[in-house]
């Protein structure tokens, strides 16, 4: 069988390319680490902020106790065409009041699971980048996408 043949990447096209990625493939592998064993599982975000990711979760889920522990994560997206990114950063768990309150009315599922935005088992994290990499196909070879530095 042949090796695929990528197209070039334009490095001016990556952030847009790697949005598009995200876009398609929705639904992510969030990678933790439990003591010295990675765990990988889907998750679905519940908001997309440019590459910071938000992902709702429960007090009483395994994930939460590892997270608490070492909040370094990477989020995985592969879309239909097999073309992925990868989102390495840390996971804060979010207290501001009106941004809960904003994700939650946003979020239908949230609202019908959970019930209110005050449920003590509700828990969402902001997936903060610092590392955002793209890569085509099978292409092998991953563009760094530029993050704006605050």
């Amino acid at each position: 069988m042949p090796k695929p043949k990528p197209e070039p990447v334009d490095p001016a096209e990556v952030p847009e390319l790697a949005k598009a990625t995200i876009a398609d493939a929705r639904f992510p592998q969030l990678a933790t680490i439990d003591g010295d064993q990675p765990r990988v599982r889907p998750v679905s975000p519940v908001r997309t902020d440019g590459f910071t990711i938000y992902v709702a979760n429960l007090r009483g889920y395994h994930k939460t106790g590892e997270i608490r522990k070492n909040p370094n994560v990477e989020l995985c997206y592969m879309d239909s065409h097999h073309n992925q990114v990868r989102i390495t950063g840390v996971a804060e768990v979010i207290e501001d009041r009106a941004l809960l309150e904003d994700i939650f009315a946003e979020n239908p599922l949230l609202k019908h699971y959970l019930g209110s935005v005050d449920n003590p088992e509700l828990i969402i994290y902001r997936i903060v980048p610092n590392r955002v990499r793209y890569m085509r196909e099978w292409a092998l070879d991953y563009h760094e996408v530029p993050l704006a530095r605050t």
